[in-house]
């Protein structure tokens, strides 16, 4: 799982516990003018997820890490579908941030309020 919050102009995503090793990451700080918008979906698992490169995947289990698929970087953090929160990024590396929080309504609503000051 993960925590978002916004800090000064920026998107901090920040892995908790075990996420952190799965996913490769611990920490990932964009700038909310690359921050396109948030959005629920919780049918994303189902979709094609391309190239490990590097991550973890376990069908029905855990995505996490990078992932690269028609000329596109993302970066999953998800074992619940119904927690997924999906950001979309511009002028980043990754297009696009799929990661679970306990909370996902309440991110989406952050992160929209954030994008459109």
């Amino acid at each position: 799982m993960a925590t978002i919050s916004v800090q000064g102009k920026d998107l901090v995503v920040v892995m908790e516990g075990l996420d952190k090793v799965w996913a490769l990451k611990s920490k990932l700080t964009i700038p909310l003018a690359h921050v396109r918008g948030a959005t629920l979906d919780p049918g994303i698992l189902g979709e094609p997820k391309g190239i490990r490169a590097p991550g973890t995947h376990l069908p029905g289990v855990i995505t996490a890490g990078t992932f690269r698929q028609d000329g596109e970087k993302v970066f999953w953090a998800v074992r619940d579908a119904l927690k997924a929160v999906v950001i979309e990024l511009a002028d980043e590396s990754y297009s696009r941030l799929v990661v679970e929080v306990d909370d996902p309504r309440a991110v989406v609503a952050m992160v929209e309020q954030a994008v459109s000051r």
